[in-house]
């Protein structure tokens, strides 16, 4: 059994890590995260001793203290002296650290932090297709009509669509300059580009709509419209989300 199929908090003894993973603190904070997030261990309340937590994965206290430090540093705990280890609450939390941030979306019922996800996005690239439509070169413009000519072609094989629809914006975003906006933007997407709640329905005709906004991107950028560029991203994002997601609250969604 590995970390993440182990789903209480026992601490009665080292069975359900009798086959333990090689790296032990990664093993043993990938667990805590996803109890703490889980609401196993709330915030505001301590996590079990250091002999507890122990006996329960049956590693040294040198593992455990490691896994404690790295929960430090994704912000989700607190070292206290006298008071313990104590979790602090979510808008502490490093919601750009891939564990946090996947475990957050595999917890969340209410689409509330996939509708984040999509608005931050939105925000950032937005930006980027308005800073791209004013630098972006002939090569540039050429690569994005190529792309979406192809995308044409690919709209009855959604995984190899999928694949041109990533490149495409990460062509936008590269031709923008930014680096911290794109790395952002490429960690958020990196841990829900497998995930069904997020990726929702494949279907020819998604695909279909979802390149009319690619197209009218493209066309943006080709005419060096940095508004319309901008618009029309959030345009085509704002969209893509709502044909995937499922139930009627939006209200995240609204600016």
């Amino acid at each position: 059994m590995t970390a993440a199929q182990e789903t209480t908090p026992s601490t009665s003894g080292p069975s359900a890590w009798a086959r333990r993973p090689a790296n032990l603190a990664t093993a043993v904070t990938a667990e805590l995260v996803e109890r703490i997030v889980r609401g196993v261990h709330p915030p505001g309340t301590p996590l079990p001793p250091e002999p507890a937590l122990c006996g329960a994965f049956s590693v040294s206290r040198t593992v455990v203290r490691e896994a404690v430090k790295i929960l430090q540093e994704k912000g989700l705990v607190q070292v206290r002296q006298g008071s313990g280890t104590i979790v602090t609450p979510p808008s502490t939390w490093d919601m750009l650290d891939e564990l946090v941030l996947a475990a957050t979306i595999a917890e969340d019922d209410s689409l509330a932090i996939l509708d984040d996800l999509v608005v931050t996005r939105r925000v950032l690239e937005s930006d980027m297709a308005n800073v791209a439509a004013r630098l972006a070169d002939q090569e540039t413009i050429d690569r994005l009509r190529a792309l979406v000519d192809r995308m044409d072609e690919l709209v009855d094989d959604h995984v190899t669509y999928h694949e041109h629809d990533r490149a495409f914006h990460d062509v936008i975003m590269q031709a923008s300059g930014n680096r911290i906006a794109r790395g952002v933007v490429r960690a958020l997407e990196s841990q829900v580009v497998n995930t069904a709640r997020y990726m929702g329905r494949t279907e020819r005709a998604l695909c279909v709509a979802s390149n009319r906004g690619h197209r009218r991107i493209y066309e943006r950028i080709a005419a060096h419209d940095p508004d319309g560029a901008a618009q029309a991203m959030i345009t085509h994002i704002t969209e893509a989300w709502l044909v995937r997601r499922s139930g009627p609250d939006t209200a995240r969604l609204v600016r």
